[in-house]
């Protein structure tokens, strides 16, 4: 039996990889299962410091599979998808998505559960609810305008266009973008650079910014002074090594 989601650990990168190439990686109540089994492993493990987050074949997806919405999708409990990306956008690991090709709708939604988004230059993202008389539940009306600005936000949603990789890094949805033929090597760059740095200072700056998004600017700075966990057990080592580099 085929893997929905594949996982590949890489010397501390955690690799996901949504796994229906033939549909378009069009996501299933299964693949979600599937994810939220290696969320919840990754979550506990100590070797991971970055997890990418990707589709296989021709795009990272092209969103929920409609064959399943029509015929009714039999899920755990009630907000059970949004509860997995909200458990996916609290680990303590960076989570980047990786997005080439088609991102819409609800694979929009899980891309916007990581902690940014890098596309390549074939990237194309968009919200269709409104075009098949849908509303989100997986955290688009919450996610898309904090990375947007809502009156951007209500555009992609009423419109339900079609964007580009370079429209996309305009408006803030993606961080940047790079060329198809390259997208391979800058993500594995991207994921070293993530990982030389303190995964305690990740998980803990992750803490940090995830309490105070959207307080007002006083109360996030009292959050930071009083909660802040200031300094991580590899800090001595790391400031011995930079020493001993420059002599």
């Amino acid at each position: 039996m085929t893997n929905l989601v594949i996982r590949d650990d890489r010397n501390g990168l955690a690799l996901l990889t949504l796994n229906r190439p033939d549909k378009l990686n069009s996501l299933t109540v299964g693949m979600f299962r599937e994810l939220r089994v290696h969320i919840a492993e990754i979550a506990k493990s100590a070797e991971i410091g970055c997890v990418i987050l990707r589709g296989a074949g021709k795009c990272f997806s092209a969103g929920h599979d409609l064959a399943d919405i029509s015929k009714g999708e039999e899920v755990p409990s009630r907000g059970w998808h949004s509860e997995t990306l909200r458990l996916m956008e609290k680990l303590p690991q960076p989570v980047v998505a990786a997005v080439h090709g088609h991102c819409y709708t609800g694979a929009l939604e899980v891309a916007l559960a990581a902690d940014f988004i890098v596309a390549s230059d074939n990237a194309r993202f968009g919200d269709t609810h409104a075009k098949w008389a849908l509303t989100p539940v997986w955290g688009m009306s919450q996610r898309l305008p904090r990375r947007v600005g809502i009156a951007t936000a209500k555009r992609l949603m009423f419109t339900a266009d079609m964007i580009d990789a370079q429209e996309a890094v305009r408006i803030g949805l993606a961080e940047y973008s790079v060329p198809h033929e390259n997208f391979d090597a800058e993500i594995e760059s991207l994921a070293q650079k993530i990982l030389t740095n303190s995964t305690f200072s990740h998980a803990a700056n992750k803490r940090l910014l995830d309490a105070t998004d959207a307080s007002p600017l006083d109360a996030g700075l009292q959050w930071e002074v009083m909660e802040s966990e200031g300094v991580g057990p590899d800090m001595q080592d790391r400031i011995a090594a930079f020493a001993k580099k420059g002599k």
